[in-house]
């Protein structure tokens, strides 16, 4: 398929009638680059569902609050308006990612955590926001998956069957990847510019320009999480970590250690997270 014409209908994937209620009103609130924290505030207040659902995320150890936000106005001052948006379609898209892979969603939100543990050992001022990059990077696989359910599904067969990885079967069969998908439909729904990057640059850090540090945590802690096996990404094998990655992030054994002995202890909340009730 022409590119052009694949990028066209990735972008209006907010047509499809498999694509939640929720989320089609969500889309109609974040592509509004002008949108305040008082409307995005009334917007989840108006829906129970959605407030539950947010104030259990933000209270979970993605966001290392646990326990403590009880509200919507808390959860969008502490964590800003860019963050809450992110978690808005990471939520939003939790039904779509189980439909797309099974253990996409328990992929994502490990990913989620141990960004905002490697963040947070590197002394970054918002690591929250690279944690919201980290539950997102695989965005693209959801949106292939609904727009080309069929395809995509004989996509993850191929990967398991050939024993490749499935962005290079993504590759073979539509000529981009997961990367790509994910990069254009989050500039379709006016994301900032270093969510965009870090979402296409996810396995190739190396070319992130403008949030190096960020891109290469959440590369690495993609591999973290693939290698301890929490969740499923689609492959049945790690990939090696990029070279240039590892030495921005220029962590000690002591630091790797720290970090491993936090993400155990994090993952662990984080199942009983996923196995509790809404």
């Amino acid at each position: 398929m022409d590119i052009q014409l694949l990028r066209s209908q990735i972008e209006k994937i907010d047509t499809l009638p498999t694509i939640p209620s929720i989320l089609k009103k969500l889309l109609g609130v974040i592509e509004n680059p002008k949108i305040s924290l008082n409307e995005i505030g009334t917007f989840i207040s108006n829906d129970p569902v959605l407030t539950s659902r947010v104030l259990k995320v933000v209270n979970s150890p993605i966001y290392g609050f646990p326990g403590r936000i009880s509200s919507v106005n808390q959860a969008l001052i502490l964590l800003g308006l860019n963050v809450v948006k992110g978690m808005l379609l990471g939520v939003s898209v939790f039904e779509a990612m189980q439909k797309t892979m099974v253990g996409l969603w328990e992929h994502s939100l490990g990913c989620a955590v141990a960004a905002r543990i490697i963040a947070k050992k590197k002394d970054l001022k918002e690591p929250e926001e690279v944690s919201v990059a980290a539950l997102l990077h695989d965005i693209g696989k959801v949106v292939l998956g609904l727009k080309f359910s069929e395809e995509y599904k004989k996509i993850i067969s191929d990967a398991e069957t050939k024993s490749v990885f499935i962005f290079d079967a993504e590759k073979n069969f539509f000529s981009i990847n997961h990367a790509d998908a994910g990069a254009w439909i989050a500039q379709k729904w006016n994301f900032p510019r270093s969510l965009i990057e870090v979402i296409e640059y996810h396995h190739k850090p190396h070319l992130s320009k403008n949030v190096t540090m960020h891109t290469a945590i959440v590369h690495i802690s993609d591999i973290l999480i693939r290698a301890k096996g929490f969740g499923f990404a689609g492959d049945n094998f790690v990939p090696v970590i990029n070279n240039t990655a590892w030495q921005m992030l220029n962590l000690s054994e002591s630091d790797i250690k720290d970090i491993l002995d936090e993400m155990e202890d994090s993952l662990s909340q984080a199942e009983d997270f996923l196995l509790s009730d809404d």
